[in-house]
């Protein structure tokens, strides 16, 4: 007879112990990673927390026992830094697991518990057991949020600086220019003034070996005719040397413009019976409606503004041609008209006309200085007044000068 006897069930057997030196290995390992500044955390391979230090948690505002277990995808890196969804197959922190390379990332954001986000640097790294097989990832990131304000901060201060630096060679650019041009400017005033002064100097010589080779064989009249050459020609000179001492003052801002009452119907009357503007032929025909017009202006300024551009009129029309002095009032201003037959100024000069020592092209030998419309446009600046002109080749041209009737007492040659 036989018998059957059960045993009962073994019990698996339990795993040893860990050593005390496996323990203390692993208690190091946890300081460690409790005591990085940086997010560090492992996921499996469906994604979920498997570890994760306090750092990382604190950073996006979760405890560590929270996201133990969890999609740490859906929890912080579920959207772009626009907002719109990251969907898990583009998100390089799975595709470490999934082609086994480490990826590197610095343009993307994590998000917090609270709904903010903030800009990270992260590198995912593969994990792999002891057979090789991929278990899953470990993540390590850090907020930058310090750097990128630093790298926006150092972006607009490379901008700021780029920008002066522009600013500044523009300037030089142009302080460069302004010496090019006073340097031209001076090269054709001391050749202009050579030029304008040996013309009258000549003359003078001319005269002067003249009278004095031939002195017994000239008539009283030939003699008188000689001393008045001589004169003209001075007092061109002089004129001259007037002109650039007047824009010296000016540039300066030493000349002062001193209004006073004056009649200037009056003025033109008297001012065109001077012998510089008498023409035997074609006299200078002067209109005006008014019997009386009276305004505070400076005298010696007016002066000048109709005396250069009379004899301009003078000196570029031929002596059967007519040139007027025209002189209205309307609107507290007075307005004066130089309008001659003359030869008219070419349109590629009328850009530069008021500039000094600027002649037109179609001056030929005429003589001038260039210096008369400088002298006039600053004149009627200093006065508050405008000044234009229009003009067609060969059958002239017309100056309108308009001045306020009342101007400001001791008012100062000022520059813009």
């Amino acid at each position: 007879m036989s018998s059957t006897y059960w045993l009962p069930d073994r019990e698996p057997l339990a795993p040893d112990p860990p050593t005390p030196e496996l323990e203390h290995l692993r208690r190091q390992h946890q300081l460690i990673l409790n005591a990085v500044g940086e997010g560090v955390y492992g996921v499996d391979l469906k994604g979920n927390v498997t570890f994760v230090n306090p750092a990382a948690a604190a950073m996006i505002g979760w405890s560590v026992e929270e996201l133990i277990g969890k999609s740490m995808h859906a929890v912080m890196h579920h959207s772009l830094v626009d907002g719109s969804p990251y969907h898990r197959q583009d998100c390089p922190i799975y595709a470490a697991f999934q082609d086994g390379i480490v990826h590197r990332v610095t343009h993307e954001v994590f998000w917090r518990r609270d709904g903010t986000s903030f800009p990270v640097e992260y590198i995912s790294t593969p994990m792999h057991d002891e057979e090789g097989r991929l278990i899953g990832a470990v993540v390590t990131f850090r907020d930058i949020t310090q750097r990128r304000w630093a790298e926006e901060v150092l972006r607009r201060a490379n901008e700021e600086l780029e920008l002066k630096v522009q600013e500044r060679t523009a300037k030089l650019w142009q302080a460069n220019q302004q010496l090019r041009e006073l340097s031209e400017m001076r090269s054709r005033f001391v050749s202009m003034v050579c030029h304008e002064f040996r013309n009258p100097l000549n003359n003078i010589a001319l005269s002067a070996s003249s009278l004095n080779r031939y002195n017994s064989q000239l008539t009283l009249e030939d003699k008188a005719s000689y001393l008045l050459n001589i004169k003209a020609n001075v007092e061109r000179m002089t004129q001259m040397i007037d002109d650039i001492l007047v824009i010296g003052k000016i540039e300066a801002k030493v000349l002062a413009v001193n209004p006073t009452p004056l009649e200037i119907v009056e003025f033109c009357q008297t001012l065109l019976t001077e012998r510089d503007y008498l023409r035997s032929q074609s006299p200078i025909q002067f209109s005006c409606r008014s019997r009386r017009i009276l305004a505070c202006l400076d005298e010696r300024l007016l002066r000048s503004i109709l005396s250069n551009l009379l004899l301009n009129a003078i000196r570029y029309t031929r002596e059967d041609r007519a040139i007027w002095l025209k002189l209205a009032k309307r609107q507290h201003q007075i307005i004066f008209h130089i309008q001659d037959e003359g030869i008219g100024i070419p349109r590629s000069d009328r850009h530069h006309l008021f500039e000094p020592f600027h002649r037109g092209r179609n001056v030929t030998n005429i003589p001038g200085t260039g210096l008369g419309l400088s002298i006039v446009k600053q004149f009627v600046d200093l006065q508050n007044g405008t000044i234009e002109v229009s003009s067609r080749l060969n059958r002239g041209t017309t100056f309108t000068l308009r001045l306020p009737m009342m101007n400001g007492r001791d008012t100062f040659a000022k520059r813009d």
